[in-house]
């Protein structure tokens, strides 16, 4: 499968990751990035792996951080649609395809 990101998801990715090295470390900041590409890298060798959720989405969380990867398959596509927080309202990405 060849993953795709929307612009929304990239943009909380890089949000996300920003966030977290003011706040704990430039190394923290680097390991968000870095679990988000181990889950996509996952997801696409795997891509069922994500539980159904809303409307035919699929959720995966990521490890140690409080954010999952949503994500729909489409055809030979997986498609990234956001990088949701968990504290976030959760259908706020409903609109993204």
């Amino acid at each position: 499968m060849i993953a795709s990101v929307s612009p929304e998801a990239d943009r909380e990715l890089s949000e996300g990751a920003i966030f977290y090295a003011r706040e704990a470390s430039a190394e923290v900041g680097l390991a968000f990035i870095l679990e988000y590409e181990r889950a996509l890298e996952l997801l696409c060798s795997n891509p069922r792996l994500g539980a159904i959720w809303r409307n035919q989405r699929r959720r995966f969380p990521l490890r140690k951080f409080p954010y999952s990867i949503i994500y729909y398959i489409a055809g030979e596509d997986l498609r990234v649609i956001a990088l949701a927080h968990h504290r976030r309202k959760p259908t706020y990405w409903s609109g993204r395809k």
